[in-house]
């Protein structure tokens, strides 16, 4: 049992299951906010446009009542009784989110490759920046250096001898 726990746990921490955990969550708050727009934005100006009240998610057919079922014609009501119902209204209300969520998601792709391409175009042109020298080519340097330096004084011919310059003998 504690070997199973331990490979939860390692699946569980991973990085890409907490990326997804945080995405699942976000996505679910955007999902509220897809549905107010449409219930609060959308819908409110396709009722102004069409003059009237138009509710889509209380549009339905009934394909079978109940029996004996003398209660109010509402969607609600009716879905309580067990009534057989083709809720269209409700399926388009839910289309219309996805639409909205597809042309969300689409803009925010889409501004996010136009900046990456952007991006992407200002590293190129920019100028690159010299890589710096390793450490061996720097000692081949610092030897070759050295011994052009021993070579040159090396180079330079010794003072002439000549007899008063030299040390007396005895």
């Amino acid at each position: 049992m504690t070997g199973i726990l331990k490979e939860f746990q390692k699946f569980a921490v991973k990085g890409n299951v907490m990326d997804l955990a945080v995405g699942v969550i976000i996505g679910s708050a955007f999902g509220r906010i897809v549905d107010s727009m449409v219930k609060d934005v959308i819908m409110p100006f396709i009722n102004f446009i069409l003059g009237g009240s138009v509710d889509f998610s209380n549009k339905f057919v009934v394909l079978r009542l109940p029996e004996g079922y003398a209660g109010p014609m509402t969607y609600a009501d009716l879905n309580a009784a067990g009534a057989i119902l083709f809720a269209w209204g409700n399926f388009l209300t839910i289309l219309l989110n996805f639409i909205i969520l597809a042309f969300v998601v689409f803009m925010m792709v889409k501004a996010l490759n136009k900046a990456r391409a952007r991006f992407e175009q200002e590293e190129k042109s920019a100028p690159a920046e010299p890589k710096a020298t390793p450490e061996d080519i720097v000692l081949l340097r610092e030897i070759r250096d050295a011994l052009a330096g021993r070579s040159v004084a090396s180079a330079v011919p010794p003072a002439p001898v000549t007899p008063s310059s030299m040390p007396p003998t005895l």
